[in-house]
């Protein structure tokens, strides 16, 4: 069924379609729509859920790491200092795998106190153990966090489903609701192999010392490659039941293409347009969207990048010191690859200011007209700063 809808309601239909069981979030802008929304349901009995309301994000997912530890199916959603302050548990959630499902709404990192999008607060958890889908639509946002369930289940770890702040979440476009019973059909009820039961009284998260401890990591490791491709077949599966498909990376005009700018979550959609228009002015320019960020779909990305000779990453976000991190992944996928091509970052967007079509545009004849990349990131947009002073009109 079509319904008009933002995306926060889009991944709060989701969950209640996945019937999770315990929900607890703290709110804070711009993810409150989401647990707003759950809390109606499970209020007005829609979802047979527990929402836990709790003093913090850190205490949210504190409880969800005993919810889930009982075999329950459970949600949460968070952003910016939000997450921050969740930090050390998402660790402890991975760790002990668990499959608990977060929607994560991209928001700037304070200070200056900034509610509006940049990706810098997902990306700067990259390395905690949890998969990472970004969203580009609300379509997308609902049928993701269905996958996120099922994908996280399989191999137990726990999942982000990432969204731009506004952009998505609280913009309001045609959404595909499916049936509950084809979404029964696709996630079935979550089955642990382990669980706090009194009846089997066990011991979890004890203290591992050296002998046993690189195994544990190592199997998180191998959890989250097995991801990329348990992944493709949850696809494959919910293609064949909802006729809807998805990629963790989609290539856009990129067979011949000279130049591919490689975008992530909502600016894709901006980029698609600009594609099209430098194609009908006839530019050889693909697009490469990039979905899943954890795992880092690398072999996707060669197969399709390899073939280029320049490369435009547009990124969300920075890693200070460094630059752009889709950028640094792109680096790091093609670096041995014989004769990679160049790999240009650009810096864009952040704090929720807009990539426009002319900005994207900019990017693909920057890229077009430089022989080499002579920064690792190029800061686009950027108003003269004097003495400290941010200069307005320049």
């Amino acid at each position: 069924m079509k319904t008009v809808m933002e995306g926060s309601h889009a991944v709060a239909e989701a969950v209640k379609l996945a019937r999770v069981q315990v929900i607890s979030a703290y709110p804070i802008t711009p993810q409150t729509h989401i647990v707003e929304r759950l809390s109606e349901y499970c209020a007005d009995g829609s979802l047979d859920a527990k929402f836990l309301r709790v003093e913090s994000e850190h205490s949210a997912m504190a409880a969800l790491i005993g919810a889930s530890s009982t075999g329950v199916r459970t949600f949460t959603a968070t952003s910016s200092q939000g997450l921050a302050l969740m930090h050390e548990l998402l660790h402890w959630a991975s760790g002990a795998r668990l499959p608990i499902v977060m929607a994560e709404v991209n928001r700037a990192m304070a200070p200056g106190w900034n509610i509006w999008t940049d990706q810098t607060d997902s990306l700067s958890q990259r390395d905690t153990g949890w998969v990472q889908i970004y969203c580009e639509d609300g379509q997308e946002a609902l049928d993701r966090t269905l996958q996120a369930f099922k994908l996280a289940e399989s191999v137990n770890l726990p999942a982000m489903v990432i969204l731009d702040a506004f952009f998505l979440s609280h913009t309001y476009e045609p959404v595909d609701i499916p049936d509950q019973a084809k979404v029964d059909e696709f996630l079935p009820p979550y089955e642990p192999k382990f669980l706090l039961d009194p009846g089997n009284p066990c011991a979890f998260n004890q203290l591992a010392p050296p002998d046993v401890y690189m195994e544990m990591r190592f199997s998180i490791q191998t959890a989250m490659e097995s991801a990329i491709g348990v992944l493709e077949k949850i696809q494959n599966d919910f293609s064949e039941i909802f006729d809807r498909s998805y990629g963790s990376i989609e290539p856009v005009e990129c067979d011949d293409a000279d130049i591919i700018l490689v975008t992530s979550g909502t600016v894709t959609s901006t980029c698609r347009e600009v594609i099209k228009k430098l194609r009908s002015d006839g530019e050889k320019v693909g697009l490469l969207k990039i979905s899943l960020f954890r795992p880092f779909p690398g072999e996707a990305v060669r197969k399709v990048l390899s073939r280029t000779r320049k490369v435009a990453v547009v990124d969300r976000n920075c890693s200070f010191g460094s630059g752009g991190i889709f950028a640094q992944e792109i680096r790091s996928a093609l670096c041995n690859v014989p004769d990679h091509p160049l790999v240009y970052g650009y810096v864009a967007g952040l704090g929720g200011r807009d990539i426009t079509p002319e900005l994207l545009e900019d990017i693909y004849w920057q890229t077009k007209n430089t022989d080499f990349p002579e920064l690792d990131s190029f800061w686009m947009g950027i108003r003269e700063v004097k003495d400290g002073i941010i200069c307005s009109g320049s």
